[in-house]
């Protein structure tokens, strides 16, 4: 079987994994900077690259004494080679290039995006390609076709702000700390999602994308006002956010020009953790007769796993491997031909 070394540096999370070809996930240690971000609100890049460095050497010896493994027995090292803070990713991918160098082995720069795209198929071998995926994170929030490794066509994109940033906004906003999707989640339970009348910016727009700058915007201005309870605050906000997606989301299901059935609705990336939107995304499948894959919660968050598994599938596909001078990208879209949007916010 093909062993594949992933590692995980792109934002606050250090973090490495092996993974066998039959995706079984041999061993995974992840370190979270949470309380060293904590007292800022959100990621301080200096600080979080500073801890990658002290945090990825003992993490990768641990998984190969878990595994009872050691280097040479990989068959290649995969590590984020992008997008994500460039502190962080040069990190990871240093390191990864190190290690692949020492051993003889392939080097795999992978983009962070493709961790998240494929990851529904390290646990789901039945997701086969193509499907359509949103992939939402903080700094994401896509429509893709999914055709296979290093394929995928772009269908919309953020015009603005990702969704998961605009969780965290809204956190901020209420005072919850951070990481803020999560503590929104929470609240949003205790409130009433239409206690606040909130915009859903382009729902029944003609183009495809989404929006979240109105939204946080109009968050703002009811946290102002001091008429609404924080937790009807956060349902209200959820609720449009949701609403926002499905609208954009139904759209791509009715109107994109697909060259194979689509079978299967895909949700990745961090957002893809809050259970409300599952629920929500699950509801649209079955409005539209296709069956809906969402990965494990701790795969939607930032981990090693998904790394390795998309170096596994990109090495399976015959992939022999990146130059050892590939240089960090701190933007990287999965599709370099997509077209350009309006919108200075866009990270594609």
């Amino acid at each position: 079987m093909a062993l594949i070394l992933g590692i995980e540096s792109s934002c606050d999370e250090s973090a490495a994994a092996l993974v066998r070809d039959d995706r079984t996930i041999v061993a995974h240690r992840l370190a979270s900077q949470e309380a060293a971000h904590q007292p800022y609100g959100g990621v301080v890049p200096e600080i979080a690259a500073r801890a990658h460095v002290e945090s990825l050497p003992p993490l990768i010896s641990a998984v190969f004494e878990e595994a009872g493994l050691e280097l040479e027995d990989c068959d290649a090292v995969a590590a984020t080679s992008g997008p994500g803070l460039i502190g962080g990713v040069m990190v990871g991918m240093v390191m990864g290039k190190a290690l692949a160098m020492a051993a003889g082995k392939p080097f795999l720069a992978i983009n962070h995006l493709e961790g998240h795209a494929l990851s529904p198929r390290l646990d789901d071998a039945s997701l086969q390609f193509p499907y359509l995926l949103l992939l939402v994170s903080g700094g994401h929030c896509q429509i893709l076709r999914v055709d296979g490794p290093g394929a995928y066509a772009r269908l919309a994109t953020t015009i603005d702000d990702a969704l998961g940033e605009a969780f965290d906004k809204t956190a901020k906003l209420l005072g919850l700390g951070y990481p803020g999707g999560p503590a929104v989640e929470k609240l949003a339970r205790e409130g009433d999602p239409k206690a606040v009348p909130l915009p859903r910016p382009l729902l029944g727009s003609d183009e495809p994308h989404f929006s979240f700058a109105g939204l946080k915007s109009a968050v703002l201005r009811a946290v102002e006002s001091g008429e609404h309870a924080a937790a009807d605050i956060a349902a209200s906000f959820q609720q449009a956010a949701i609403d926002c997606v499905v609208d954009r989301l139904g759209k791509a299901l009715t109107e994109a020009n697909f060259d194979a059935p689509i079978t299967r609705l895909v949700v990745a990336g961090g957002v893809a953790a809050n259970q409300s939107v599952r629920a929500a995304l699950e509801a649209l499948a079955a409005k539209h007769d296709i069956a809906f894959s969402a990965p494990p919660i701790w795969l939607c968050t930032d981990n090693a796993a998904m790394i390795g598994w998309a170096g596994m599938e990109r090495f399976l596909a015959g992939d022999t491997g990146d130059p050892l001078d590939f240089k960090a990208r701190p933007r990287w879209p999965l599709d370099d031909a997509a077209a350009p949007v309006r919108g200075a916010g866009v990270k594609a």
